[in-house]
């Protein structure tokens, strides 16, 4: 599995000691805002064995976030495929999407642009990528203000309702584009 590293983080494999931050990440209502609801343990711990699975399986994927000299869990952040349903939705079927999940103590030190663009200088250099896209809920400002600072542009007509979220005010999506 490849790792990543910035000037001041690591982007790693996922350790059995990640899942007790990783269950607070996911249980804090503020980080979880903009996803339908916040997850119990039992569905975060799953979603941590998908997301170790697929990063093990690939050699790259959602990487854990880490501080670069310690294994400190801060989140999460990488590429992931996009799910079918959303690519029938969107113009040019986009196949991978940048992400990123971080621990609300963490928010404004720039460690979500600054790890996400090493995932996606990997994406373009590594993996030989064309295109890589992220979305979010529309009302998503932070994750809108990092899409806009890594350079992705966004296109209002590629916003579509996200199949997977109940309808209310999280269903509408906004996307964002970057090209090699």
């Amino acid at each position: 599995m490849t790792e990543l590293r910035t000037a001041r983080l690591r982007l790693r494999a996922w350790q059995p000691q990640d899942r007790e931050p990783f269950a607070a990440l996911n249980a804090d209502a503020e980080v979880m805002r903009h996803f339908p609801a916040p997850l119990d343990r039992a569905a975060s711990d799953a979603a941590a064995d998908r997301i170790a699975d697929h990063l093990d399986r690939r050699g790259w994927g959602l990487w854990a976030l880490s501080p670069i000299d310690d294994d400190r869990f801060l989140g999460f952040v990488g590429l992931s495929p996009v799910p079918e349903p959303i690519r029938d939705r969107v113009s040019g079927r986009p196949r991978v999407e940048v992400g990123w999940r971080l621990a609300r103590a963490v928010w404004g030190r720039g460690f979500a642009t600054e790890s996400a663009r090493a995932a996606l200088r990997h994406g373009f250099d590594v993996l030989d990528l064309r295109e890589i896209v992220s979305f979010t809920s529309t009302g998503n400002r932070r994750s809108r203000a990092v899409m806009e600072r890594l350079g992705m542009t966004h296109d209002p007509v590629d916003d579509f309702d996200h199949p997977r979220v109940p309808k209310g005010p999280l269903r509408r999506h906004v996307l964002y584009r970057a090209r090699r």
